[in-house]
């Protein structure tokens, strides 16, 4: 890992591709399909807030944050009628399971052993008070497969560190729109965020135009200077709300997890579509 950025963000760059290929490759699909889930946003909806329970829209809608409260509500509470939170979280294992297997045939199980113990180990020092998501993720029966176990202890380090995210965001005074309008006023592309979280063109031109009123953007949508200080400060606000977990970490045994992690991390993140995580074009 570079000094230049921190261990935590560092780490989740690489753990967040082996969370997300569940969401995004059709064996994902598939399996939540054969659970009675058919669909992208029963799917996701179902599967992601399962560790809940049979919950409805609302709190969804502010643990997720950035999605619309209209295309949660699309999907929450019908989609338990469909299957249980019971049946989503054995499809989800499932998908995770079939994916990554297929994935890491290559890699050396022990490699695959040391990372998913090590990150089952930090998710259990975490410190999840007010990160509703992570605590229901940690809160999850410890799963028997290898492979399973690397996608479970993966979700709980980054939805703790969504958790964190959100709460950054929010002491920044951003809603879930507008955080997406200044990631995409940097570096991400409008045409692929704003219909995956569900804004409608009104809706995203109204956040847009709040932005401005507050100095973030300019009247051009171009991020101003003051925006980007802002924006750097929120992302080491979320950078800080992770970090205690790995404090106690000598660097030698972080980069030793980095150094097993990244090849894993990289067949996974090869295999996304697309890149929705705001994660970096190196990584």
């Amino acid at each position: 890992m570079t000094d230049l950025v921190h261990p935590a963000r560092a780490l989740w760059w690489l753990f967040e591709p082996v969370h997300a290929v569940t969401y995004f490759l059709p064996e994902g699909r598939a399996a939540f399909e054969e659970a009675g889930l058919h669909g992208r946003l029963h799917g996701y909806f179902a599967t992601r807030s399962a560790p809940l329970g049979a919950v409805d829209a609302p709190p969804v809608t502010a643990a997720f944050f950035n999605f619309s409260p209209s295309m949660v509500e699309r999907a929450l509470p019908e989609v338990w009628n469909h299957a249980s939170p019971e049946e989503a979280l054995t499809a989800r294992l499932k998908a995770s399971a079939t994916i990554l297997e297929g994935l890491l045939e290559h890699v050396d199980k022990e490699q695959v052993e040391l990372v998913a113990e090590t990150l089952e180990q930090a998710a259990t020092r975490l410190d999840c008070s007010g990160r509703v998501l992570a605590a229901a993720n940690a809160a999850l029966p410890r799963p028997s497969g290898l492979y399973e176990r690397l996608w479970q202890a993966a979700t709980v380090m980054r939805e703790h560190r969504g958790d964190g995210h959100v709460a950054a965001l929010v002491a920044a005074g951003l809603d879930g729109c507008e955080a997406l309008v200044v990631r995409c006023a940097m570096d991400m592309r409008r045409e692929m965020l704003q219909p995956l979280r569900g804004w409608t063109d009104a809706e995203w031109e109204a956040a847009a135009d709040r932005l401005v009123e507050r100095g973030w953007l300019t009247a051009e949508g171009t991020v101003t200077e003051l925006g980007r200080i802002r924006h750097q400060t929120l992302e080491a606000a979320t950078d800080l709300a992770a970090a205690r977990v790995w404090d106690d970490y000598p660097r030698t045994e972080l980069d030793r997890l980095a150094a097993a992690l990244k090849p894993i991390s990289a067949l996974c993140r090869g295999r996304l579509p697309i890149n929705p995580m705001g994660l970096p074009d190196n990584q």
